[in-house]
């Protein structure tokens, strides 16, 4: 997936500067003065050798581990048939698909990848990318103030929410004045006694998720958008796309909008990079931020692929957009199409299945090990769980990376593990060296 290295001798600068008729680098830019760089980046030029050996040592400092780490960020097999398509040039060097007569094979990826988050779904319209999980939050917590009839200017999110998202919902919201509060969680779960204490008239929209950030699947999702639904709020659902294949559909729970990260598909970990979903109803189809890809005719009655609604977008009305998002996940998405097209929906289920039983026979497992006791909470769970460890977690954390494996501390002595088909040949590894350290 890597472009080679190819540097520019003088004499080939020379030449292509000649060509397009320009004395030197600096006239091909217009860059104000006042934010012109005029210093030294203090980097010394490299030829290609060169280049491989310095990035080979500074990766090689890089610890050495084997990830159960979850959170949002999950591993799975990535077919090898998705790296082969997905660099196909005509791939990999599209920008915005703007002119379809030229991006039809594009579009049309991107069209089915929308389409499958509406069969997922069970709602009506899901835009072609985001840029992660919390920016689609954002978004879907700015839509709120768009399309509620009433006044409101709280955002109700899950007290267990992950400390990132929270960070990027909290700058979504500044402008419009919205609150982001919490309400209370219990056994992993939304406290939806709690919830109904804390919503009133003021609540602009519930988010919740299944599974939760600590890998319990939600049991009372249709509660909580009844909730939602008698206070005139929106209920907005978090979840991806293996875990909806075998979870309630959201739409039959009342979920007004779906927002998560689909990169478990098709990218696998990739930390800090993500491909954000977002799908609604159709009555706020002219609301949706990003992208849309819609299907039509061309001029000779063939099947043809646009990108559509693009005055909801910054780049068309400034004044009036529905969102500031001026770029997607296009080829991110793509390669999650790629990767749910190649499973199937069985092979599909069957991955959504696997994420079930693996994390439950490994916390089985660990229970058996003297110093921990999994699950703590008691109910389904998908991918991950949380375990309690006699020893400070910290300690635990620690150790256990001294011998090759990497957890989540998430209390004193609260630790939580992932387990997904990639782990799968590692878990003998992680029983054994967390035997000795949770002691």
């Amino acid at each position: 997936m890597t472009s080679p290295y190819a540097p520019h001798t003088a004499t080939e600068t020379e030449a292509m500067l000649e060509a397009v008729g320009v004395n030197n680098i600096e006239a091909l830019f217009d860059v104000p003065g006042s934010v012109a760089f005029d210093g030294d980046f203090g980097i010394d030029a490299h030829g290609e050798r060169a280049a491989r050996r310095e990035a080979a040592k500074l990766l090689g400092r890089n610890d050495d581990l084997t990830e159960f780490l979850g959170r949002g960020h999950y591993t799975h097999y990535v077919p090898s048939v998705v790296d082969d398509l997905s660099t196909r040039s005509e791939f990999l060097t599209s920008y915005t698909q703007y002119q379809p007569e030229v991006a039809q094979g594009f579009l049309q990826a991107l069209f089915e990848y929308q389409s499958m988050l509406v069969e997922l779904t069970g709602l009506d319209v899901a835009n072609c990318s985001m840029y992660d999980d919390a920016t689609a939050l954002g978004e879907a917590a700015t839509l709120s103030q768009r399309v509620r009839s009433v006044s409101g200017e709280t955002v109700l999110v899950p007290a267990y929410l992950r400390e990132g998202k929270r960070a990027v919902l909290a700058n979504y919201v500044d402008g419009p004045g919205l609150d982001v509060e919490s309400y209370p969680m219990v056994n992993g779960q939304a406290d939806v006694d709690a919830l109904a204490d804390a919503i009133d008239e003021d609540v602009a929209l519930v988010y919740a998720e299944t599974p939760t950030v600590r890998g319990v699947i939600e049991e009372r999702l249709a509660d909580i958008g009844a909730l939602a639904e008698d206070h005139d709020a929106l209920f907005c659902l978090g979840s991806d796309p293996v875990a909806l294949a075998l979870l309630e559909r959201p739409a039959d729970v009342g979920a007004d909008v779906v927002v998560g990260d689909a990169a478990s598909l098709g990218t696998g970990t990739a930390y800090g990079f993500g491909l954000g979903m977002f799908v609604t109803r159709e009555e706020y189809l002219r609301q949706v931020p990003g992208r849309l890809v819609g299907a039509g005719e061309d001029s000779d009655g063939r099947r043809a692929y646009t990108l559509t609604l693009q005055t909801r977008e910054q780049h068309i009305r400034k004044e009036r957009a529905t969102s500031n998002i001026c770029t997607n996940q296009a080829w991110v998405a793509l390669r999650t199409a790629m990767h749910a097209a190649w499973l199937g929906p069985d092979g599909l289920v069957d991955l959504a299945e696997d994420c079930v039983t693996r994390p439950r026979d490994l916390a089985a497992r660990l229970d058996d090990v003297v110093g921990l006791q999994a699950p703590v909470h008691d109910g389904h769970h998908f991918r991950e769980f949380v375990a309690h460890t006699d020893q400070p977690a910290r300690a635990v954390v620690d150790d256990l990376a001294s011998e090759g494996y990497a957890v989540h501390e998430i209390g004193e002595h609260l630790i939580q593990v992932s387990a997904t088909e990639v782990t799968a040949e590692a878990e003998d590894g992680l029983i054994a060296a967390i035997s000795e350290v949770a002691k």
